[in-house]
Parts: structure tokens; C-alpha cells; sequence
């Protein structure tokens, strides 16, 4: 069959529709995991639709991970239905209460995994720890954002534990994990830098804490960076609250 139908809204149309279909039917069951789909050529006749819409309902199909393609094989149903949405994409760094939420999270994690490094870090991991809190001091010194230099150093603090689900964890919340957006854009300067320096030198305290292997300092370090941040933010929304 050639591809006669309108490309733009009607394909996309056509190629939702296809998907769909083929989603209900392998969560049904009538496609197991690990059968073998129809060809393209007989799902285009079945549908009535050309080779392109197939192609790319197939497609949609693959990138949520229900199916996989074997070149020579054919596509063979991997997942009965595509993973559930991440819960941690629903965080909005615009707005200060889901901001609360990340940093309470935080919290319950990054003060075992400080006082986990400080007891496990290999003198390479202490060395990158201190590497990553003077590129967080340097951007600061410039003017630069440096949100990713801080998810760094607590990526580093973390990936110190030896546990590499501590990084892991952080790795799924990205760079919602430093919200410090909101502060580096608003107020005045005077309060922007107080704030920045006060970062620097709670980060300083948790890096010398882990370099000492005193875990119970480097809990309190990082307790004390972490609900200081958290109050930082509940004193703007007290600020915005009319």
C-alpha cells in the first residue's frame, strides 16, 4: 500500500489510534510478553492504513518500552503496559512548597549518606568531594549560575557512601535537587550573596567533616545545610504570603 493519507493532524491521528489498539491488546494478553507482533504488512491491512502510520504507532510502542525490534527477527512485546510515570517528575521548581517537599526528601537521605562517607570515602572520593565544592566557590566568585556544580558536590558526597544507591537516588531527582533558582534570580543582591556565601561555608563544613571521618559532624553538617535551606524557603513563602 502507499502511503495516500494527509501527513501532519491526520496521520497523527491514524498513528495514535494504531498504538492504541496495540496497547490494549498486549495489556489484554492476546500479545504475551515475548510474542512475536504481526508483520507490518499484515497490521497495514488489518488497519487499513498505510506502511508509515504502522511504522510509527510501532514505534511509539517501542519508545515506552512495551516492544523491541530484532533486525531480521520482527518486534516482539517486551512489557504489558509502559512503565508508570516517575513520581519525581511532577517536581515544580517554580513553586516554593514542592521546593519544601524535594529538600524534605533530601534530608531523610543525605544526612545517613554524609555520615556514611565520612566512615567509607576513599582518599580519591574525599579528593573529589573538595574538587567539586571549589567549582561551586569559583562560580559564585564569577557571578555564575552553579546549580550544577552543587548537584555535583552532593552527587560526590553521595557516590562517597560506596552505596551507589545514594547516587542513584540523586540521579533520578536531577537538577530539581537544587532549587536555588527562585534565590538567584530574585531579591536584592546583598541578600543573594549573604545566602551564596552561607551555601559555600555550610559546604566547606560538610567536606572537612567527611575529610575528619567524624560522622556524627558530618550528619549535623549536613542536617544543618539542608533544614537551614528549608527554612530559608519557608521564610519566602511567609514573604509572599499576603
Amino acid at each position: 500500500m502507499t502511503d495516500l493519507l494527509p501527513v501532519g493532524r491526520a496521520r497523527g491521528s491514524l498513528v495514535k489510534q494504531v498504538s492504541e489498539e496495540l496497547r490494549a491488546e498486549i495489556a489484554s494478553g492476546r500479545f504475551s510478553v515475548g510474542d512475536k507482533l504481526p508483520s507490518q504488512s499484515h497490521l497495514t491491512e488489518r488497519f487499513a492504513v498505510s506502511r508509515t502510520v504502522v511504522r510509527e504507532a510501532v514505534a511509539s510502542l517501542q519508545a515506552d518500552g512495551i516492544v523491541e525490534s530484532h533486525q531480521g527477527a520482527g518486534v516482539f512485546v517486551t512489557a504489558r503496559t509502559a512503565p508508570a510515570a516517575f513520581a519525581f517528575q511532577s517536581i515544580d521548581p517554580a513553586r516554593i512548597s514542592s521546593i519544601l517537599e524535594t529538600l524534605e526528601l533530601r534530608a531523610a537521605v543525605e544526612i545517613e549518606a554524609a555520615g556514611l562517607a565520612a566512615l567509607r570515602r576513599s582518599p580519591q572520593q574525599e579528593e573529589e568531594i573538595f574538587r567539586t565544592h571549589n567549582v561551586v566557590a569559583a562560580q559564585i566568585a564569577r557571578g555564575e549560575r552553579s546549580n550544577e556544580a552543587d548537584f555535583a558536590f552532593h552527587r560526590a558526597i553521595a557516590a562517597a557512601t560506596n552505596n551507589p544507591r545514594f547516587a542513584e537516588f540523586l540521579d533520578l531527582l536531577g537538577q530539581a535537587a537544587i532549587p536555588r533558582f527562585a534565590i538567584q534570580t530574585n531579591g536584592a543582591e546583598a541578600v543573594r550573596a549573604s545566602y551564596l556565601d552561607r551555601i559555600l561555608d555550610e559546604h566547606r563544613q560538610i567536606a572537612q567533616a567527611v575529610a575528619n571521618a567524624d560522622e556524627a559532624a558530618a550528619r549535623e553538617a549536613m542536617r544543618k545545610h539542608l533544614k537551614g535551606s528549608q527554612q530559608r524557603y519557608r521564610a519566602l513563602i511567609q514573604a509572599n504570603t499576603p
